[in-house]
């Protein structure tokens, strides 16, 4: 099991903003900004968990795939439209992904450096 994940960005500020409205229908928000870092996570009954981590570089991380789990399919729908308003690219509408498994439903994005940004319900 992954604890954490960090990514580089090309534009710090831009890419808090945008995740900032991103994972919010997932109900992640940047919990701690510290040293040119920002990490975001979900507030939980134990304490704030940062467990998503932007920081900025002029050679941002190479294109990758980070899923991050809805609890419901209305969840993913909120995570694709925030992300689209947000000035993400459609990589793949809210829907079905029988080929994962029966109840797989997903949404992909592409962020502000081409990152593929899922959501997905297993419900």
């Amino acid at each position: 099991m992954i604890d954490h994940i960090g990514i580089a960005v090309s534009d710090y500020q831009a890419a808090v903003q945008f995740y900032q409205k991103v994972l919010a229908p997932l109900d992640y928000e940047l919990l701690i900004e510290v040293a040119g870092f920002a990490g975001l996570g979900k507030k939980n009954t134990g304490g704030a968990i940062a467990n998503f981590w932007l920081r900025q570089d002029n050679k941002p991380t190479g294109a990758i795939h980070i899923a991050f789990t809805a609890s419901s399919r209305e969840q993913v729908d909120a995570f694709y439209q925030a992300a689209i308003a947000a000035g993400g690219k459609d990589n793949g509408k809210p829907g079905v992904r029988e080929i994962y498994h029966p109840n797989y439903y997903g949404a992909f994005i592409l962020d502000l450096d081409g990152h593929n940004i899922e959501a997905v319900c297993h419900h």
